[in-house]
């Protein structure tokens, strides 16, 4: 075509593209949409990797990235079932498996016996494709016409990209040479479902080749138990008691902070349980999903508030603070998924009033410590949205909010600790590790403990009278 001079040299189609682009026919609506479903379907199928995958995970910085991962994946598929909605397409479909070989792929994945497998197959497989795919989009499709594809595909990009980049550094930090050389024929098998399908989003030519399951021909059964590396080497270990220390008006706000970081790296199991709930739930609206994924997230984020907070005062926390795991643990085992999320709403609900939340934040404050204080105003913030979101979603199951409360109450009330029994099993000897992680903050600090800090009774017993206090004077 003629060249074309814009008004002044100003940049042409509000700096989309140039005329000359947006002179290719692209992408038909029948083809892009068929792409798009397909980004969907992945995107869908991956969230429920990362969160099927997660709890029984024991390694704690893989259970952070897939908290993360599956965020991220979450809201890309409400974006692109909004993208396809607006594009004369009722009804979606949106629940339609588009490609039967498409999905063995992801159940291999889903299935993968390994940790190390796993990693292959999501990172250096899945993502790779889906990454292939969305850049082939924005070439082949019409830039202006398709230009709110384009948008979606952009910001999908860069959290693909960003997934990729940590998978690559998981990869080979956890997997070897030894290991990569016994999963090639399963590598193999992944590509040849690809090739099978068309490619992860259809464009090309599939072949007619019958695809037999490895890893998948056993159906995947969700393992919901929780499962800790051996940085966790005491799980069971119920012997510090944060809350009561906590609101001890006699302890020190500067040693108090210590125990804010241990109940924010505690929350690991938060995310270990929630996962159970949305994987175990079926047939909710997608914004349920993605409203409680995003709430796992934030979870995990919190878990890592502990973790730097640690760090920054120089605790050693794999061998001075015993994280345990015994919460998610007994909900996950004990309780059904509208039981566990009624036991997450009740315990959300307590944390709103002023001995919460604000308390926590006001505690950072007056601890002199900046960062406890940035850490616990946002973990405030985002416990107001987890509120909300439990209004949105938990409080639609009964008549009224006290009634959703009660329920979540009476569930708390039916979780057995086994504290006794996890002692005499010779499971824990439930330790009271407070000492040593203060020596540690006051050496970093160059302090002398103070005694009566030091001497604080963490003893089970002294646990479970102490709780019971707390129960009455609450």
């Amino acid at each position: 075509m003629k060249a074309y001079k814009s008004y002044k040299g100003l940049p042409t189609l509000a700096g989309l593209c140039s005329i000359e682009d947006a002179a290719k026919p692209g992408l038909s609506i029948g083809e892009c949409v068929a792409r798009l479903k397909r980004y969907h379907w992945v995107f869908k199928r991956l969230h429920n990797i990362f969160l099927a995958r997660l709890t029984a995970e024991p390694v704690y910085e893989l259970k952070m990235a897939f908290s993360l991962h599956g965020h991220y994946c979450a809201e890309h598929v409400s974006s692109f079932a909004k993208r396809v909605g607006e594009m004369r397409e009722p009804p979606l479909g949106l629940d339609a498996v588009p490609d039967v070989n498409l999905d063995i792929f992801l159940d291999e994945i889903l299935a993968a016996p390994t940790t190390e497998e796993l990693l292959v197959g999501i990172y250096a497989t899945a993502l790779p494709a889906l990454q292939r795919c969305l850049e082939r989009h924005l070439r082949d499709t019409n830039p202006l016409a398709d230009a709110p594809s384009i948008r979606l595909c952009r910001f999908a990009l860069l959290e693909v990209n960003d997934m990729i980049a940590y998978g690559k550094k998981a990869i080979a930090a956890l997997v070897n040479q030894e290991q990569s050389e016994k999963i090639k024929g399963w590598l193999a098998l992944l590509d040849e479902c690809l090739v099978a399908a068309g490619d992860l989003d259809g464009s090309q030519i599939a072949t007619t080749k019958r695809i037999v399951r490895q890893h998948s021909a056993k159906p995947f059964e969700y393992n919901k138990t929780p499962k800790r590396d051996e940085r966790f080497p005491d799980p069971y270990n119920m012997g510090v008691n944060a809350e009561v220390f906590l609101y001890d008006e006699t302890k020190p706000a500067e040693a108090k902070v210590l125990m804010m970081f241990y109940k924010r790296l505690r929350e690991i199991d938060v995310p270990e349980m929630q996962a159970s709930i949305i994987v175990e739930t079926k047939g909710k609206p997608w914004d349920y999903y993605r409203d409680m994924t995003r709430q796992l997230w934030d979870e995990a984020r919190h878990a890592m508030m502990g973790e730097v907070g640690f760090a920054s005062m120089g605790v050693d926390w794999p061998r001075n603070v015993m994280i345990n795991f015994t919460w998610s643990l007994g909900l996950n085992t004990q309780l059904t998924p509208i039981e566990r999320h009624g036991v997450l709403y009740f315990i959300e609900q307590g944390l709103m009033p002023k001995t919460g939340k604000r308390y926590e934040w006001e505690v950072g404050l007056k601890s002199h410590n900046a960062l406890s204080a940035t850490f616990q105003d946002y973990d405030w913030a985002d416990e107001v949205l987890h509120a909300r979101i439990g209004r949105d979603w938990y409080l639609k199951n009964f008549k009224t909010a006290h009634e959703g409360v009660e329920y979540g109450d009476k569930c708390w009330s039916k979780v057995l600790s086994g504290w006794r029994q996890w002692r005499d099993e010779g499971l824990t000897e439930h330790r009271n590790w407070w000492p040593d992680c203060y020596k540690d903050a006051c050496k970093n600090w160059g302090i002398e403990p103070d005694p009566d800090v030091l001497a604080y009774n963490t003893s089970y017993e002294q646990v479970r009278a102490d709780l019971k206090n707390l129960s009455a004077s609450a």
